[in-house]
């Protein structure tokens, strides 16, 4: 038998960035997997030869999750920004202050186009607590997306705001059904973080 030649995907195309529809996506729901489904196209992306970058609002800058272990293997920059995911907040501002800091280093990042695809994680719990404005977010996706329409975005987090869903081309809804913290089984390293 002879080599088995490998098929040309149109993803090996030249021109990809001039031929390619990026794409909005959303995660949101109240059910566990955002970020874990994010991760799953960003290595995908990432394994067909894309640039990609992977930027956590809430997970505090100092912890070190499996995510983080296995982007740095995989040579992926990531920025966890981050100081601490909390549902309760015990200082407003300064929870802004690091959402319009990590919000810069997206548009940074956005700007650049040196990326394929960007995830923002936990970006849509950011926007749900008003820490930033949607439509201002809205309006530098917008021109991003008109200068780059290769790009892909992700962003994650529950309570996705009604514009950003209307902007977006597609919406994933993760619904809990069960889960075991309910059962009293605490969250699993490797699994949960």
């Amino acid at each position: 038998m002879g080599e088995k030649k490998e098929k040309p995907y149109k993803w090996r195309r030249e021109d990809y960035r001039e031929n390619t529809k990026g794409l909005l996506m959303v995660n949101t729901g109240d059910g566990k997997g955002k970020t874990t489904a994010a991760l799953g196209v960003l290595i995908r992306a990432a394994g067909r030869g894309l640039k990609c970058c992977f930027i956590q609002f809430m997970k505090s800058r100092t912890d070190r999750y499996g995510e983080h272990e296995s982007l740095e293997q995989l040579g992926i920059e990531f920025h966890t920004m981050g100081d601490g995911f909390t549902w309760d907040t015990n200082d407003p501002a300064q929870d802004i202050k690091t959402s319009e800091e990590t919000w810069q280093l997206c548009v940074e990042k956005m700007r650049s186009s040196d990326y394929e695809l960007l995830v923002f994680d936990e970006l849509v719990y950011v926007l749900d607590y008003k820490f930033l404005d949607v439509e201002k977010v809205l309006a530098e996706i917008k021109a991003v997306r008109e200068s780059q329409p290769h790009l892909h975005l992700i962003f994650t987090g529950r309570n996705a705001p009604p514009e950003l869903v209307e902007a977006a081309d597609l919406v994933t809804e993760m619904k809990e059904i069960k889960h075991p913290f309910h059962a009293g089984i605490f969250a699993q390293q490797g699994i949960e973080f």
